[in-house]
């Protein structure tokens, strides 16, 4: 049941003179743990210092309250991650905390640089030691290494040689930054507490902390916070290409991108579908959680009743105990249970989000038949995918995409549907209702907005050996506890 859509990390940032500010980026990488359950980071500065501690696991399973007293100071940022580059280790938790001509510099990252291989053979070419397998310690030392006597230079000189996906947060001893790549291909906002400053990949993250939302950070717009305000410059030349699938699967419904509620958004998306692919069934349910809103949006718009046919359990995939290989056979019953009384007999439109691999879908569809279900219509908010992610979703290789294998209705056989149905990418962009030219449309058209390699390897960052030794890394991973890493410099 992993291999779908998985998370691209969350960033947080808080500059508030006086307050708790761990604790609160505590909070606001609470709101973010949907964005990544791998590890977890906090860095604070006092003027001084930076401090960072880091752990594998989630926000929770990190960080207690003595943990949070580690971190003093006026401002922090905070980074929760799954891993799109490098191994899932220890080593690799952000944020990522380095030394350099421009004094200590901590950093978290949101999306995938494409040409972070050769960034970094440059920086090892000029004596830069890497400790990490990632490519967010390579935008670091890019950084802390540009030519320029100011911080706008810096990141004009990042931006250049930078390409690919990056929403970033970054913290020296006595100012925090925050930056999105000129094609805002990732989300990042900023808001007001107080009379203190947040940065967030989303703005439920604003919600729970009571912040306002003040506006979106502009694609290839870099934010300087200090305890005397805010500033702001523009470093990149902007080219949009936004990721469309936080509307279709990444960001919390309760999240507001570019001024839209992703939760109507979601409904929309399921009535489009209602309206391109109508089906002749009794009831419509909602693969759960992020298709909930979609099957509701189906329900309405066809008049078909919509029941919670599938309960989920919500910490699957949050543990690092495996299934023997009797619970792998049931498998799907691990993540979802049906509700056979409301399924038996039912002609049953089942609303998912996506078909990556078609590995979760056929055991999902069996479980609804062997519920009861007569027949299973699916009806996918998103179009076919085609061609992988190089900007921070990690979908798998091109080969591994079942849509550039098969015909709709050979995976409608392989997944054993009465009827599929795929949203197109036209009734996609009207019912999201913002032009076309906005998104990234990649991983459906194969058009990429910038050039891309013909494969990225994940682990290509990690030193010669690492993959052998990873085994035996995680193994230590899984035998001891999840207790974090306390950097203090």
């Amino acid at each position: 049941m992993t291999q779908t859509l998985r998370e691209s990390c969350g960033v947080f940032g808080v500059v508030a003179p006086g307050e708790e500010v761990a604790r609160i980026t505590f909070y606001g990488l609470y709101a973010l743990q949907h964005r990544g359950q791998e590890s977890a980071g906090i860095a604070s500065a006092n003027e001084r210092r930076l401090y960072v501690r880091t752990g594998m696991g989630l926000v929770s399973q990190v960080f207690d309250e003595d943990d949070l007293s580690y971190l003093p100071g006026q401002m922090a940022i905070g980074h929760t991650r799954y891993s799109t580059t490098g191994f899932s280790d220890p080593s690799n938790a952000q944020p990522c905390l380095i030394e350099a001509p421009v004094g200590k510099l901590a950093l978290g990252h949101n999306g995938n640089i494409v040409n972070a291989s050769v960034l970094r053979s440059d920086l090892q070419e000029q004596g830069v030691e890497f400790s990490t397998g990632t490519d967010s310690e390579v935008i670091a030392q890019t950084l802390a290494q540009a030519p320029g006597e100011t911080w706008q230079q810096r990141w004009a000189y990042l931006m250049r040689r930078l390409q690919g996906a990056y929403s970033l947060v970054a913290l020296t001893p006595n100012e925090l930054m925050a930056a999105r790549d000129p094609m805002g291909n990732r989300p990042l906002c900023l808001g007001r507490l107080g009379t203190g400053w947040v940065v967030a990949s989303e703005t439920c993250a604003f919600d729970h902390l009571g912040a306002e939302f003040v506006r979106e950070i502009e694609p290839g717009e870099v934010v300087r916070i200090t305890k005397q305000g805010v500033e702001s410059f523009q470093s990149g030349v902007r080219k949009d290409a936004f990721c469309i699938f936080e509307y279709i699967y990444f960001a919390r419904p309760d999240s507001v991108i570019a001024g839209k509620l992703v939760y109507p958004v979601r409904m929309a998306l399921g009535a489009q579908i209602a309206r391109e692919y109508p089906a002749d069934a009794d009831i419509v349910i909602g693969v759960p959680d992020s298709a909930t809103a979609a099957a509701v949006g189906y329900s309405q718009e066809s008049g078909i009743p919509f029941v919670e046919g599938l309960v989920k359990n919500r910490y699957v995939g949050r543990t690092f105990i495996q299934p023997d290989q009797r619970l792998r056979e049931v498998g799907v019953h691990l993540k979802f249970n049906p509700l056979p009384e409301l399924l038996a007999g039912k002609r049953v439109v089942v609303v998912d989000d996506t078909i990556v691999r078609g590995t979760t879908n056929p055991p999902v569809v069996a479980m609804l038949r062997k519920a009861g279900a007569k027949e299973v219509h699916v009806r996918i908010t998103a179009p076919p995918i085609i061609s992988p992610c190089f900007f921070g979703i990690d979908m798998g290789s091109r080969w591994e995409l079942i849509a550039g294998q098969m015909t709709v209705d050979e995976i409608r056989e392989h997944i054993d549907a009465d009827s599929l149905g795929f949203l197109s990418v036209d009734g996609l962009i009207e019912a999201i209702g913002l032009p076309k030219e906005k998104f990234c449309l990649a991983c459906f058209t194969g058009e990429y907005p910038i050039p891309v390699p013909l494969q990225l390897d994940k682990l290509a960052l990690e030193p010669a050996g690492g993959r052998d030794r990873h085994e035996f890394k995680w193994m230590d991973v899984l035998q001891t506890s999840t207790r974090p890493t306390t950097r203090h410099t």
